[in-house]
């Protein structure tokens, strides 16, 4: 079900491509817009992007970012398609494009490890992948994030989707877990741990990344752009760099700089938010900020062949590259 709402969801943006544009002006010194899609409601989490903005060092590189929060799958098949330059997307979202013949590229890694927790009720001991089997799992549904993350934490064990009960609850995971209709469930660890533990919730946390490294959210660009524009990708990647960086090394800066951006945050709880933004930050933490681990590439294109997501293994020298990582 999911490789099929994939593909709709691709072949919906495709349809939709005009609507978009990655086209700046003529003039070489003129300053180039662009549209970057970014998968989710503005959020805490984009403070790297919402830093480089406001310190100018996207201007600095003669871009002006515009954020379209849509669907990630929209995005990757408009830049697939040579709509935009730039989409902000996951690991798994490039070579399940790439196994439709779309030439996406994941050309910058922001996060260095797989965001996504399994969150269980102390008393069930779940304190290991092994201890899934036989439990019913809550999770927003088969895709995405979520659905790869457990999946791949399962075969860590040597587990298969037969050892436990996936029950897709939509995304609701606190509300079912705070109200007792699920004892596990999965979320992002910027997010659901964070927020039961703020309502004084019991839980155990167990991360993918502490069992499995994979590819998680990154700038995806194309082969037409890479090869046409390669000044313009060293660019973005120049300015994202710089952003993560002061996020990392001042938080409360970036939060202060987030409020600009995030209608509604001043409105939520400062504590809660700026655990999340330190929680993100543990994913964004690297040696080379930017660097994309090749081994995370091999483990999520074995997880999505056992998956039945893509029917073989996806040429990984086409599908990333390291040669614009500052």
């Amino acid at each position: 079900m999911f490789k099929k709402l994939v593909y709709l969801m691709l072949g919906l943006a495709l349809s939709l491509s005009a609507c978009g544009s990655s086209q700046g002006g003529d003039d070489a010194n003129a300053v180039r817009k662009i549209k970057l899609p970014m998968g989710y409601i503005p959020n805490i989490q984009y403070a790297p992007f919402y830093v480089a903005i406001d310190k100018g060092y996207f201007a600095d590189e003669g871009i002006e970012i515009e954020f379209d929060y849509a669907f990630e799958t929209d995005g990757v098949a408009l830049v697939g398609a040579g709509e935009l330059p730039f989409a902000v997307a996951s690991g798994e979202q490039v070579l399940l494009a790439r196994s439709q013949g779309l030439p996406v590229v994941y050309a910058f890694a922001w996060y260095q490890q797989f965001p996504i927790s399994i969150i269980s009720a102390p008393e069930l001991n779940i304190n290991e992948p092994a201890d899934l089997r036989v439990q019913t799992i809550g999770l927003p549904g088969l895709f995405g994030a979520n659905y790869i993350g457990l999946q791949a934490l399962l075969f860590s064990a040597g587990l298969t989707p037969d050892d436990v009960k996936m029950d897709a609850i939509g995304f609701n995971q606190v509300e079912a877990y705070a109200s007792g209709q699920k004892d596990i469930v999965v979320g992002y660890a910027a997010n659901e741990p964070i927020v039961l533990a703020s309502q004084d919730f019991k839980l155990n946390e167990m991360r993918v990344a502490d069992y499995v490294q994979l590819t998680a959210n990154g700038i995806v660009s194309n082969e037409t752009t890479i090869a046409n524009e390669p000044e313009l990708v060293k660019s973005m990647a120049r300015a994202l760099a710089r952003g993560i960086a002061d996020a990392i090394a001042d938080p409360d800066e970036a939060y202060e700089i987030s409020l600009k951006f995030v209608e509604n945050l001043k409105d939520q709880d400062k504590d809660v938010q700026m655990q999340v933004l330190k929680t993100s930050i543990e994913f964004w933490q690297a040696e080379r900020i930017g660097f994309s681990d090749p081994q995370a590439w091999e483990n999520m294109n074995d997880i999505l062949v056992k998956m039945g997501l893509i029917p073989e293994p996806v040429d990984l020298s086409k599908a990333f590259t390291n040669e614009f990582v500052p």
